[in-house]
C-alpha cells in the first residue's frame, strides 16, 4: 500500500513527496482508517516505527481551517525534546496547508508563550505541566478542541503526571476524539484510558517487548564504573563505525562523571544531556550529535523518549536500567527506519537481574562477549560501589547474675534525704545565747 491508496489530500500527499515518504508503515495503515472513523484510538507500537506520523496524518486529514484563535488539536508529550520534534513534524507535513502550530513546555518564561498563544493557535503540543497552567489561568481556552492526541503516555505516568492529566481530561470538551499512543501499555494506562476514553480501538503493530529485528544485541560483563570508562574508551579507539553513540546512563550525577571521564580522551567530541541541563544547552547537544560534530552523547532515561535522531550507529547501555521496557526505549534510539543498529550493555554483578529481567522481556537471551585485548581493569571504585561494612548488632544483653563485675557504693558515695532540725543546729552551735537572741527578737 502507498499513501496514495490512503484517503489523504494532495496537500499530505505534496509533503510526504517532499519528505521521500510513499508507503506508509504498519502502525501509519493500520491507524488511519480507524481515526477517520471518529473512534477513540490506543495505539501501541515500538519507537522507530513512524507512530508521530500515524496520528499526524489521519488528524491533519480531519483538521478544518478556522478563524478562531483556540486551538482545535492538542498533542501532549511528556519531554521538551518531543515538542520541539513533534513541531518539526507538523511543519513538515503542512508545508501545504495553512496552520498555526505552537508548542509550549516548562521550564521557560510564559511571557513568550503567552504572546504567542494570543496570536491564535490550531494546532498545540506541550507538556502536561504547562498545559495545565495556562488552562488555569485562562490563556488557553479548550471550547473548540475536537482532537486530544497524547504521546508516550507510560513515560507521562512514569514521570509522574498522572494529577496534571486528570486535571486535563476535566477541562477539555466531553465530546472529542481521543488518541493514545505508548510503547508500553501498564496498568496504570489502561485504568485512565478506561475511565475517560469512550471505547478505544486498541491497535497494536507487535507485542510489547518485541525485540527490534536490525538491532544486534549483546552485552560485556564489567567489574565497576571505572572498567566501564576503560572499555567504552577501548571500543571506541578501535571501532571505527562507532560514528555516531548514544550512551545511556542510570542518574544524573553518574551522567555528569562519565562525561568529565570521556572528556579527557574525546575531547569536544562527548556531550552529556539531562534534566538539570538548561534547555538552550540541551538542544545545542542534540543539535551538534544529529550534525556529527559530536561523535558520543551520554542521556538519563528522562531524555530516552524525547530524541528522534537519524543514523544513531550505537547504542551503550552504560547502567542497565531498573525498568525493562526503559531497555526497549534505549535501543530504539538506533535500527531506525529499516537501517542496522548495534547496542551494547556493560553489566556489573549487581545489574545482572535486570539484564535477567530484559531478556524475560523480549523472550531471547542475550550473547555475552568476551573482553577486548588490552582491557584495563579499574580498582578506584565510587563511593556507591564500596562495600558497606556491616553493624554488629548485640541482640542479647549480657547476663549479670554473677554480681562480681556488680557492687553497692560506697557509704561516702551514698545519698541520703534527712529532715533538718535548724533550730536545733543553731542551739548547739551558739548554746544559751542563741535562744536569748531568737527571744528578744
Amino acid at each position: 500500500m502507498t499513501f496514495e491508496d490512503l484517503n489523504i489530500n494532495t496537500f499530505l500527499l505534496n509533503a510526504l513527496n517532499d519528505l521521500g515518504l510513499t508507503e506508509p508503515t504498519p502502525i501509519q495503515e493500520q491507524v488511519f482508517s480507524v481515526v477517520m472513523s471518529g473512534r477513540d484510538v490506543c495505539g501501541i507500537a515500538q519507537t522507530g516505527t513512524g507512530k508521530t506520523y500515524a496520528y499526524l496524518l489521519p488528524a491533519l486529514r480531519l483538521y478544518q481551517f478556522s478563524k478562531e484563535k483556540h486551538p482545535q488539536i492538542i498533542i501532549l508529550v511528556p519531554t521538551r525534546e518531543l515538542v520541539v520534534q513533534v513541531m518539526e513534524s507538523v511543519k513538515a507535513l503542512t508545508t501545504y496547508m495553512t496552520v498555526r502550530t505552537v508548542g509550549i513546555f516548562g521550564g521557560v518564561n510564559t511571557k513568550p508563550q503567552t504572546a504567542e498563544l494570543l496570536q491564535g493557535v490550531d494546532i498545540l503540543v506541550a507538556t502536561p505541566g504547562r498545559l495545565v497552567d495556562f488552562l488555569m489561568n485562562g490563556t488557553i481556552n479548550p471550547k473548540n478542541v475536537k482532537r486530544l492526541i497524547i504521546d508516550e503516555f507510560d513515560e507521562m505516568l512514569n514521570l509522574g503526571f498522572r494529577a496534571q492529566l486528570t486535571v486535563i481530561f476535566d477541562k477539555l470538551p466531553s465530546k472529542r476524539q481521543n488518541l493514545l499512543f505508548s510503547a508500553t501499555l501498564t496498568k496504570d494506562v489502561e485504568t485512565l484510558v478506561e475511565t475517560f476514553f469512550n471505547s478505544p480501538v486498541r491497535i497494536e503493530t507487535e507485542a510489547v517487548g518485541t525485540p527490534h529485528q536490525n538491532i544486534t544485541q549483546s552485552y560485556y560483563f564489567v567489574q565497576n564504573f571505572y572498567t566501564k570508562v576503560n572499555l567504552l574508551n577501548l571500543l571506541l579507539k578501535n571501532d571505527e563505525s562507532m560514528t555516531k553513540v548514544l550512551v545511556f546512563v542510570a542518574t544524573k550525577k553518574l551522567a555528569d562523571t562519565l562525561y568529565e571521564q570521556l572528556q579527557k580522551t574525546l575531547q569536544h567530541k562527548v556531550d552529556v544531556i539531562h534534566s538539570n541541563k538548561n534547555q538552550n544547552h540541551r538542544f545545542n547537544s542534540v543539535g551538534l550529535f544529529e550534525l556529527g560534530y559530536c561523535q558520543v552523547l551520554i542521556a538519563t532515561d528522562i531524555i530516552a523518549r524525547g530524541l528522534d535522531i537519524d543514523e544513531v550507529t550505537h547504542v551503550i547501555n552504560f547502567d542497565m536500567p531498573d525498568m525493562p521496557e526503559n531497555y526497549i526505549h534505549r535501543i530504539g534510539r538506533t535500527g531506525r527506519y529499516d537501517k542496522k543498529g548495534t547496542a551494547v550493555s556493560f553489566v556489573t554483578k549487581n545489574e545482572v537481574e535486570y539484564l535477567k529481567q530484559v531478556e524475560t522481556l523480549m523472550n531471547i537471551e542475550l550473547p555475552i562477549l568476551d573482553s577486548p585485548e588490552g582491557l584495563m581493569i579499574s580498582e578506584k571504585l565510587l563511593e556507591e560501589e564500596i562495600p558497606k561494612a556491616k553493624m554488629k548488632f548485640i541482640t542479647k544483653l549480657p547476663d549479670i547474675s554473677d554480681n562480681s563485675a556488680y557492687h553497692d557504693k560506697t557509704d561516702k558515695n551514698k545519698k541520703v534525704n534527712v529532715r533538718r532540725d535548724h533550730k536545733a543546729e543553731m542551739k548547739r552551735k551558739y548554746g544559751k545565747s542563741y535562744e536569748n537572741r531568737s527571744r528578744k527578737s
